[in-house]
């Protein structure tokens, strides 16, 4: 997700430094960023953005496959590597070491903890989570998440970052017992409750999203947004 990220933060105004220790996947990724489905091109052809704002935000966007020159005086970090706890920690070790007193480190982790991550730092209350939803340039949500020591600072920060990029930010608070934060244990909950339905004979998969879509106005129904989420 990192690339379509970098994408809608630099559409933001933001300057962005768009990290991979692979240069191939960086030149694919600047690729997807101009020419993918979600990308910058297709928002010009749907009148979303004029050619001059998608030049302009390609501009914002320098590809680097060093670290240490990601981080040099970055104001925020947007990390989405996978989710994988081990390998965040490490991640965060690094950028806690490589970035400036200042700079704020944020996760797109899903559900993975927060404090576990800020722990990992000697800036806690500077770690936080930005959660993005699939497709970025075109989700709305920003799942802002905070654990006890994130300062008021630091959320601010990023909720209005979040805005400027065209998104609605909701901060909720980080947990340790379950994995994921409020919109994915719902969809959860949904879609188990849902397997269960279509399992027992009540009703079949079209039926069920049918019936959420017409009695709850879903835009979608579960196994919709399932096929979907698969392709």
């Amino acid at each position: 997700m990192g690339s379509q990220i970098a994408q809608v933060v630099a559409t933001g105004g933001f300057n962005v430094r768009l990290y991979d220790i692979d240069e191939q996947q960086l030149e694919r990724a600047m690729e997807t960023i101009k020419n993918g489905r979600f990308g910058l091109q297709s928002g010009v052809d749907r009148g979303k953005l004029t050619e001059e704002d998608m030049y302009a935000a390609l501009e914002r966007i320098v590809p680097v496959h060093d670290l240490e020159q990601a981080c040099a005086d970055a104001d925020m970090i947007i990390e989405a590597v996978p989710e994988d706890i081990k390998l965040k920690i490490r991640v965060f070790r690094q950028l806690d070491k490589l970035c400036p007193e200042h700079t704020t480190l944020t996760s797109n982790t899903a559900g993975l903890s927060l404090a576990a991550l800020a722990a990992a730092t000697d800036r806690p209350e500077k770690v936080l989570g930005w959660h993005w939803f699939q497709p970025c340039s075109v989700m709305k949500l920003a799942e802002i998440i905070v654990h006890d020591e994130t300062s008021d600072e630091a959320t601010q920060l990023v909720v209005e970052t979040a805005q400027k990029c065209g998104k609605n930010p909701q901060v909720v608070k980080d947990q340790q017992m379950w994995w994921g934060f409020v919109g994915n244990r719902i969809n959860r909950a949904v879609r188990i409750e849902a397997a269960r339905i279509v399992a027992e004979g009540l009703a079949t998969e079209e039926q069920v999203d049918a019936i959420m879509k017409d009695g709850f106005r879903w835009p979608m129904g579960p196994f919709e947004m399932q096929r979907g989420a698969l392709r």
